[in-house]
């Protein structure tokens, strides 16, 4: 009897122990109080300047709190834990109606993955699902991280989350782009055919100017495609901070929807 209750009380101090580990491992807020928290400095402090004024301005527009955060160690925790943790001991979100998001961000390094995961509060689970979090994780974000282009990769992601819950357009119609997007383009075949045209009047044609009108022809040809087949600029877009800065986050809550990813 005795051996069982030495026992039981020491796996409870093992799991106290591993608990106030995990607390401690999640950053204190700022002060003063910032929507983009770069723990692990991988941000310039320009496109982190700019990013906090285009977020700050989005929350002024929308009352939507997204923070994104990035650190250098979950300290053993899931990415998913550690996002829900973080966002309910700062409250990101509107205490009311609980629309905070978390980007949570962890480098890849010699000895541990790239993380990456999107958090999102009880208010915004519904217009954007688990699956659509996953979808933007997979398909704006991390394709720029394989290749070093972290900062490319947040504003992507960010830009997405920010086109779907402001109405720019609805998870369902990000979700049909994704997959149709994924059938392939017509545009590299059009182009191929321009392309055959416009060499074949410039080998045959009687005047050498013709071929050069063709060859101009070409180019703009190409930039008409490039702007029509791209989604959007991945630039920081019309949300302004004009208020003095961030508040403060607003005591939201969240209920364990979202999605992550790892490279």
């Amino acid at each position: 009897m005795l051996k069982k209750q030495l026992f039981s009380l020491f796996i409870f101090f093992v799991v106290a122990l591993h608990a106030s580990a995990q607390v401690g491992c999640i950053p204190e807020k700022k002060s003063p109080q910032k929507l983009v928290n770069d723990f692990a400095n991988v941000l310039s402090s320009s496109f982190e300047a700019q990013l906090e004024n285009y977020l700050v301005g989005f929350n002024d527009t929308t009352s939507t709190q997204i923070t994104l955060v990035t650190v250098a160690d979950l300290c053993g925790e899931e990415p998913s834990f550690f996002a829900f943790d973080l966002g309910e001991k700062w409250g990101v979100g509107d205490a009311k109606f609980d629309n905070g998001i978390v980007v949570l961000f962890k480098p890849k390094q010699a000895l541990s993955k790239g993380e990456v995961f999107i958090a999102a509060g009880y208010g915004l689970e519904g217009i954007l699902p688990d699956a659509i979090s996953k979808r933007i994780v997979e398909n704006e974000m991390i394709p720029y991280f394989k290749s070093g282009q972290t900062e490319q990769g947040l504003l992507q992601g960010i830009q997405t989350i920010i086109e779907i819950i402001g109405g720019e357009y609805s998870a369902e119609n990000y979700n049909s782009k994704v997959r149709g997007g994924k059938k392939g383009s017509i545009f590299p075949v059009i182009f191929i055919i321009i392309f055959i045209i416009i060499m074949f009047a410039g080998t045959f044609g009687r005047a050498r100017g013709y071929a050069n009108r063709n060859n101009t022809s070409l180019w703009l040809a190409l930039m008409l495609m490039g702007s029509s087949n791209g989604r959007h600029s991945g630039s920081f877009g019309n949300f302004t901070g004009g208020r003095g800065g961030f508040g403060g986050f607003g005591g939201g809550s969240f209920g364990g929807g979202g999605a992550g990813g790892s490279w």
